[in-house]
């Protein structure tokens, strides 16, 4: 009976009841996202100082025809915002195993991020209205590639959330996957992080 138990036991292992910690004392899934936020850093990091650089060599930048909302600009920023305060609540609701305060908090977010690109095709409708389009001069180039980029990332983000509100219902989650949502929530905030700084970079200065 014995070796039987063992072979059973062996085939089927019993779940991890949490994520992996690694040597560096950190978990694996978050040394990962850390990782891939480094990277992500990098890539941003290398637009916006091509950015400065095409902008330093343009005196006259952004030029007549390089107008932007400011108010427009200003509302989705309060957007993501508010989306990051959501964001930090929901990942005190996953620590708390509060379901419904979780999954109210990661709806909430994901609402405020899929607004966040109702305005901002809202602002491209307009522009491409106007016969203003990435072909138009390098400023609008520069505009439509730093936030189509970025919006592609918050889409990602919106995505990434809807995934972990998925997962909250089954049974498997508060014993082995709460994690996913302060995984989720790192990303968030990254995501946010970089319009903080598009925002004053195409809008104000």
């Amino acid at each position: 009976m014995a070796p039987l138990v063992y072979c059973v036991s062996m085939t089927h292992p019993p779940l991890p009841a949490g994520p992996t910690v690694g040597r560096l004392g950190l978990e694996s899934g978050k040394l990962g996202m850390w990782l891939f936020l480094v990277s992500e850093v990098m890539f941003f990091a290398g637009l916006l100082s091509a950015y400065i650089v095409v902008r330093a060599a343009h005196p006259a930048w952004p030029g007549s025809d390089g107008h932007l909302s400011v108010p427009v600009g200003t509302i989705n920023t309060l957007i993501l915002i508010c989306s990051s305060m959501t964001m930090a609540l929901a990942v005190g609701a996953a620590d708390r195993q509060d379901a419904r305060q979780l999954r109210l908090f990661l709806a909430a977010t994901i609402t405020l991020g899929l607004v966040f690109l109702g305005v901002k095709a809202f602002e491209y409708q307009a522009k491409f209205h106007h016969g203003i389009g990435p072909h138009t001069n390098i400023f609008w180039s520069c505009y439509f590639v730093l936030t189509g980029v970025h919006g592609l990332h918050v889409l990602i983000g919106a995505l990434a959330n809807g995934w972990v509100l998925a997962r909250t219902r089954g049974d498997r989650f508060w014993a082995t996957q709460r994690h996913l949502v302060e995984l989720s929530g790192l990303y968030w905030h990254f995501v946010d992080i970089v319009w903080i700084f598009l925002f004053p970079m195409l809008y104000l200065i």
